[in-house]
């Protein structure tokens, strides 16, 4: 019997931390030691449950087999209630348990009682760098999504950040793969404590919405392994996922959710995954193909429900021998394991869970806090300093402006949701005033084709002229200010799902509105509110104080008040490359995005910080970045020892002092380079990573562990990992870009 391995040697610290949010979630996360004995890669040891399954397809007709392969509503399968199995039920997750909608639309149901928490982004979480953040961010969501009867989650989003122009890019964690899969392993295990199934999508190289339905994708498979698949495979390996989402796109010619490849030989075949595979919306082509290679449950819209492929036509091509109904069992067996594995057939001894409460709201504070960050910070002009300070301008759409719901994608309906201009309301004393002014409008094209779908190829779609008298109100409410603050950046309604941006350009007219605000108080802070990279060159050039936040949740407002005012002092750091211009970026530099009928990843390895680093491309900011309101400095960089195995563990250690007058957190980066290798590698790669808290004039010693494996490269001629005997070099920093120290180790074979 294989055990449980995610993360056993460094749960219990982050558990600790956790306990002090949620102590009884601490009573919850030992739940996790009594399924150790009694799951394989996140379903029960067949032995325990295969008599009663088998029993129970025994009984079944096809039709009531097929019912249980397909959407019989927009978010579950159907149930057969003469055999007590309850349908699977299944909820949007990436931002918090979605609204409930109608059974057979897109409609709300218009339910009283599905409010829920919103929580940050992935975008947000992923600039926390904290991975204790990342499982108390799962145990709460999960706990509001079991209390509405859910059996799975869809979430979490972890495909890899290709290009800045993503739609999904504010939804999804990062660039790099360590980092991505070290965020993704304690967010599953945090969710499926509570008796809930995460589906970790979209599987997989699903990194563009453009021609996102059709678009045939090509990596070669180094990268495939090192870039686009980690995270995936730890979800299965270290997290042991429940079930996992197929993508649209194709990938090698063949549409993703009837790809043998992808879900037999690697997921189920190499990897062991022993869950259920669902189908994005729709994404369903073939139903002989999908059966054959791996898709276990069909989910969809707009049309019919027993028009669906596993519907009627499943039914059909058994009843003529098309399809053997032995192949149906498989799909169906995996189905009924999970909802054993749930504990939703019989209901006893599942979680109950809590929605849409304080200490959730406060779990969303904590993310958000962590996530804020400083780009810029001259003179010291944040935090602001309140001490004569009768009046601050607050400019900007954004300062209003709600994320909650918004797009074409899975929003929450939350009960709160905190403004960045509530936030201040909340948090300054009522000596000062806040004078407002909206300064631009949120506009749209009324070209219909740019509202949805291929917007890279159909242009802007916003209209970016400023309105006299807005601009006037507020360049008067900034004149008439000791401070002001703008709010800029983008929303969940120009960041969407479905369609790609069409350039880094800030929409609306914003930049002409910060110049002009800057121009008549320089004592100006300007606050960027967006999910992914916007070209803010000549804003960093021109302003003094730049502050990067995100679409962070129901108490987002007062978390950005709070970093604004130095109650919080801000620690997040960019989970992406930050380009100059568009062109820097490897997908683009390549000329390789979006494509047509296909698109081929050209860069290969070197997508995000490593393209840059590689390559000699000077970023805005690079990835990794953010400043605090102290001063750290990085020391006695050692290993325990010079020479390895490549079984071994590299212990690594260092000293981190906080020089600075704040206590604050910081984010040690750890980077390996291999400077004589037989294959093309990059500059560097990030390896490690710790964040730790240090008050001001003290110096903590850190320690972590690097396995030497965590060296290897796909070797696509043998078709296994390897790691390469000889030198490398250790790298500790900040960012990519901001190395500290050094140190070099050997591996010998």
């Amino acid at each position: 019997m294989k055990k449980h391995v995610i993360y056993m040697s460094v749960l219990s610290a982050f558990l600790s931390a956790a306990s002090c949010q949620h102590k009884e979630k601490q009573t919850e996360s030992n739940k996790l030691a009594e399924k150790v004995e009694v799951t394989y890669q996140g379903v029960p040891i067949t032995n325990v449950y295969d008599s009663k399954i088998d029993s129970l397809i025994a009984e079944m007709t096809i039709e009531e087999k097929a019912g249980m392969l397909h959407g019989n509503s927009m978010f579950a399968t159907k149930a057969i209630e003469r055999l007590g199995i309850p349908e699977l039920t299944m909820a949007d997750g990436p931002l918090g348990v979605r609204e409930e909608i109608s059974r057979d639309s897109w409609a709300a149901a218009g339910w009283e009682n599905d409010f829920a928490t919103y929580y940050p982004a992935g975008g947000g979480l992923a600039a926390t760098w904290n991975t204790e953040l990342s499982y108390l961010f799962g145990t709460s969501v999960g706990e509001e999504a079991i209390a509405r009867d859910k059996d799975v989650l869809l979430s979490p989003a972890i495909n890899i950040i290709r290009t800045p122009l993503g739609g999904r890019t504010y939804e999804y964690f990062t660039e790099d793969p360590f980092l991505n899969k070290k965020l993704t392993v304690p967010f599953i295990v945090g969710v499926q404590e509570n008796d809930v199934a995460v589906c970790v999508k979209h599987f997989a190289a699903n990194n563009q919405e453009t021609h996102r339905d059709y678009v045939d994708v090509q990596i070669d498979e180094r990268a495939l392994r090192e870039i686009y698949l980690p995270a995936f495979k730890a979800a299965v390996q270290e997290a042991q996922a429940y079930s996992f989402m197929g993508a649209y796109n194709k990938f090698r010619g063949e549409y993703l959710c009837e790809n043998g490849y992808m879900l037999n030989n690697v997921l189920r075949d190499e990897w062991g995954f022993k869950g259920i595979v669902i189908s994005d919306w729709a994404a369903v082509h073939d139903t002989k193909k999908s059966i054959e290679n791996g898709l276990d449950v069909e989910m969809g819209t707009p049309k019919p429900f027993d028009e669906f492929f596993y519907a009627d036509a499943l039914i059909e091509k058994v009843k003529s021998g098309v399809i053997a109904e032995a192949d149906v069992d498989v799909h169906v067996k995996r189905v009924l394991q999970l909802m054993f594995s749930l504990k939703s057939i019989d209901d006893a001894g599942r979680a109950k869970g809590s929605i849409n409460t304080e200490d959730h709201f406060q779990d969303a504070y904590k993310i958000a806090a962590e996530s804020v960050v400083l780009l810029k910070n001259e003179n010291n002009q944040l935090p602001i300093k309140l001490d004569g300070v009768k009046s601050i301008a607050v400019i900007g759409n954004n300062a209003k402006k709600k994320n909650a719901l918004g797009g074409f994608g899975a929003g929450v309906k939350t009960k709160r949701e905190v403004t960045p201009l509530e936030g201040l309301q909340n948090r300054l004393p009522e000596s000062v005033t806040i004078n407002y002014a909206e300064g631009y409008l949120e506009r749209y094209s009324n070209d219909e084709k740019a509202k949805l779908g291929d917007i890279t190829l159909n242009g802007p779609v916003t209209i970016d002229k400023l309105e006299p008298d807005m601009l006037e109100a507020a360049i008067k409410a900034a004149k008439s200010s000791d401070v002001a603050i703008i709010f800029a950046g983008s929303n969940r309604d120009y960041e969407t799902e479905a369609s790609d941006r069409a350039s880094l350009k800030l929409p609306f007219g914003q930049e002409e509105l910060i110049e002009k605000v800057l121009e008549v108080n320089p004592n100006t802070i300007v606050v960027i509110i967006a999910g992914a990279p916007f070209d803010i060159q000549n804003i960093s050039q021109k302003s003094s104080a730049l502050i990067w936040s995100w679409f962070n949740g129901s108490e987002g407002g007062n978390a950005l008040a709070d970093v604004i005012l130095g109650t919080v002092n801000p620690s997040g750091k960019l989970p992406w490359t930050m380009p100059k211009k568009l062109e820097d970026s490897p997908a683009h530099a390549t000329h390789s995005f979006p494509g047509d009928k296909s698109v081929n990843y050209t860069e290969g390895i070197l997508v995000g910080y490593r393209w840059f680093d590689t390559k000699n491309v000077a970023p805005l900011y690079p990835f990794g970045y953010g400043l605090s309101y102290s001063k750290f400095e990085f020391s006695d960089l050692k290993t325990d020892k010079s020479v390895y195995k490549s079984d071994e563990l590299i212990q690594v250690s260092f000293n981190v002092k906080n020089t600075g007058d704040f206590d604050g957190k910081e984010v040690a980066q750890l980077y390996v380079r291999d400077p004589e290798s037989y294959v093309d590698k990059a500059a560097k790669e990030l390896k490690g990573f710790k964040k730790v808290f240090i008050k001001s004039g003290e110096v903590q010693q850190v320690s972590t562990q690097l396995p030497v494996k965590e060296l290897a490269y796909y070797n696509e001629v043998k078709k296994s990992w390897l790691v390469e005997p000889g030198e490398y070099v250790i790298k500790l920093g900040n960012s990519s870009r901001n190395i500290e120290a050094e140190v070099i180790i050997e591996v010998k074979d």
